[in-house]
C-alpha cells in the first residue's frame, strides 16, 4: 500500500489537501482524488493541490489543482497562498517572490513581513473566446436566462472562467440553487465559477461564490479577484477593495485595466498527516461529489 505525506490547509476556510510531489511521488485517480477530498471517507477539503517541479527554466514551481470532484482546474487564488506558506515552511524555498507556474498562466505570490501572503495573479481577460464563454464580443455585461430568470453578468477569467452577478443581499442570494445552473450553462463550454456580489461602499463588497467542482466554498480567491474586476469595470467599485467572504476577508487591488490583479490573505496549516491510498479496485463508489459527505 502506498502512503502520502499531506498538509491540511485553508485560505478563509477554503480548505486544501497539499501534496510535495517534488520529494515524493504523487500519482492519484480521479476516484482516489474523490475519496481522499470526501469529508467522511477520507481526509475531506475543497481542492487538492500539488507541488511539483517546474516544466520551464523560468519558473521556480509547478502548482496544480483538483477539485473535490477530482477534475483538474486551471487556477485557485486561496490555494495560490497555501501553496507558498507551505513551500516555505518545507524549505523547498527561500525567495521572498516566485515564479510558480499553472495551468492557467504564470503567478507571482511572496510572504508578507506581516505573514500575510501577496499574489500577483495576472491581468484579467475578457474575451469570450479567452473565458471561454459564448458570446459575440466583449462587453461589461452579458445577459443570460437561467430557469426563467433574466441575469446581468460580467464574465472573465482570472485563469479560469467567472460570471459575476450584482445582488442586493448576498446572504439571500440563490448560490446553491441557480450557481450549479449557472456553472452548467451551455454558453460556458468549460463551466464557470458563479459569484454573486454586494456592494457595501465603493471599496468594499460581501461576496459569496458557487466554485466549479467543488460547490459554494467558504472563499474563493479567483471568484473575489473577478468581482472586484467585475465592480471597478461597471463603475461600482474604486481600487482596492476590501471583501469579505464567509471564511474572512481579502483585499484585492487592480490600479489599471492593463494591470495584473494583486491578491492579500492569510494562509493557515492546521495539520501534517499521511494517507493510506487505497488500490483502485478497492474504492467504495463516492456519491457525493462536493466532498462534504
Amino acid at each position: 500500500m502506498t502512503t502520502l505525506k499531506f498538509t491540511k490547509m485553508h485560505g478563509l476556510g477554503n480548505d486544501f489537501v497539499v501534496f510535495d510531489a517534488v520529494r515524493q511521488r504523487v500519482e492519484l485517480t480521479r476516484e482516489q482524488l474523490q475519496l481522499l477530498a470526501d469529508r467522511r471517507f477520507g481526509v475531506g477539503c475543497d481542492q487538492i493541490l500539488l507541488v511539483e517541479r517546474p516544466r520551464h527554466a523560468d519558473a521556480d514551481f509547478r502548482y496544480r489543482i483538483f477539485n473535490a470532484d477530482g477534475s483538474e482546474v486551471e487556477q485557485c487564488g486561496n490555494g495560490a497562498r497555501c501553496f507558498v506558506k507551505f513551500v516555505c515552511d518545507h524549505g523547498l524555498t527561500t525567495q521572498g517572490v516566485m515564479r510558480v507556474e499553472t495551468a492557467g498562466g504564470m503567478i507571482f505570490p511572496e510572504i508578507l513581513d506581516d505573514g500575510e501572503v501577496r499574489v500577483d495573479m495576472g491581468r484579467p481577460r475578457f474575451l469570450p473566446a479567452e473565458v471561454p464563454f459564448q458570446a459575440a464580443g466583449d462587453s461589461i455585461i452579458h445577459r443570460l436566462t437561467v430557469d426563467g430568470d433574466a441575469l446581468e453578468l460580467t464574465v472573465l477569467s482570472m485563469g479560469n472562467p467567472h460570471a459575476v452577478q450584482v445582488v442586493r443581499d448576498v446572504d439571500s442570494a440563490p448560490v446553491t440553487t441557480q450557481g450549479p445552473r449557472l456553472e452548467h450553462h451551455p454558453r460556458f463550454p468549460q463551466g464557470v465559477n458563479a459569484g454573486y456580489m454586494e456592494i457595501v461602499d465603493r471599496d468594499t463588497i460581501a461576496l459569496r461564490v458557487w466554485e466549479r467542482g467543488a460547490g459554494e466554498t467558504m472563499a474563493c480567491g479567483t471568484g473575489a479577484c473577478a468581482a472586484v474586476v467585475a465592480g471597478i469595470r461597471r463603475g461600482l467599485l474604486a481600487s482596492p477593495v476590501t471583501v469579505r467572504t464567509r471564511g474572512g476577508v481579502l483585499v484585492i487591488d487592480w490600479p489599471a485595466v492593463d494591470a495584473a490583479v494583486q491578491m492579500t490573505g492569510p494562509a493557515v496549516t492546521v495539520f501534517e498527516g499521511e494517507w493510506h491510498v487505497p488500490a483502485p479496485e478497492v474504492l467504495r463508489p463516492v456519491h457525493d461529489k462536493t466532498g462534504r459527505g
